[in-house]
C-alpha cells in the first residue's frame, strides 16, 4: 500500500511540473508575440508619421 502511494505522490508531481513547464513556455511564446506586434506597431507609426511630415511639409527653416 506504501509503495502505491509513493508512486501516485511521484506521478502526481512529475504531471505538475510538466504542466507548469508548458503553461510557462505558453505565456513565454504569447509575450512575445505581443512584443513583437507592439515594434512592429511603433514602427508602422513611426514611418507613418515621417510619411506625413515628408507630404505636409514645413515653412520653418531649420538651423
Amino acid at each position: 500500500m506504501r509503495a502505491i502511494l509513493l508512486v501516485a505522490f511521484l506521478v502526481s508531481s512529475v504531471s505538475g511540473c510538466a504542466i507548469v513547464s508548458v503553461a510557462d513556455a505558453a505565456i513565454t511564446v504569447v509575450s512575445t508575440t505581443v512584443k513583437v506586434g507592439a515594434t512592429v506597431v511603433g514602427t508602422t507609426v513611426d514611418v507613418a508619421a515621417a510619411g506625413v511630415k515628408a507630404v505636409a511639409g514645413s515653412d520653418e527653416e531649420k538651423n
